[in-house]
């Protein structure tokens, strides 16, 4: 059985979940190439560039009531014909340095959410869906809506072998038929 430590009931700062609890959403997107961050230093490596490229970002949980339908949103939604150049991921409630040190910095003025899904490009944001905006809907809905963003602020296309990646990961993770992601 998993168990939380002490230090975690005692104090704010150790994680808030039993690593084994995070791990599956964890895996969901790194196994598809999001990178972890995992301390401020990663945080502000990650999104502190000046190279045009946009970053998609998403702030994982373990809420059932939306992270359930943001991370494969955020997955489905890598199908459009145009997506970010690099992806990222930090875990609310795990990383809480790294997670406090992101919405200081990269989310000034925002409430506090997760999960969330956020697109910055040079440091600076310029797309978020909060919360309150993944709620109640499905993966499909928050895959459109984000692909309608990619349209007007990103530029990169996938290779055919990065696309048939996805799909295959797609299949296998979601049980989803290969004809369905064709059509």
């Amino acid at each position: 059985m998993a168990q939380i430590s002490l230090k975690s009931l005692m104090t704010n700062s150790a994680p808030a979940y039993a690593a084994e609890v995070a791990q599956p959403f964890r895996d969901e997107l790194t196994e598809i190439n999001f990178k972890e961050m995992l301390t401020p230093a990663d945080v502000d490596d990650a999104l502190n560039k000046q190279d045009d490229k946009v970053a998609l970002v998403v702030l994982n949980s373990v809420c059932g009531c939306a992270a359930r339908g943001a991370r494969p949103g955020a997955i489905f939604s890598l199908l459009n014909d145009i997506v970010p150049d690099e992806y990222f991921t930090v875990f609310a409630g795990m990383e809480k340095e790294a997670v406090d040190h992101f919405r200081t910095k990269y989310l000034q003025g925002l409430t506090p959410s997760s999960p969330n899904i956020a697109l910055f490009k040079n440091g600076e944001l310029i797309h978020i869906h909060q919360r309150y905006q993944i709620e109640g809907k499905s993966a499909g809905q928050i895959a459109q809506e984000l692909a309608s963003v990619y349209d007007t602020v990103c530029s990169k296309k996938y290779s055919q072998e990065e696309l048939d990646n996805l799909k295959n990961y797609l299949v296998k993770r979601y049980h989803v038929s290969m004809e369905s992601l064709n059509e």
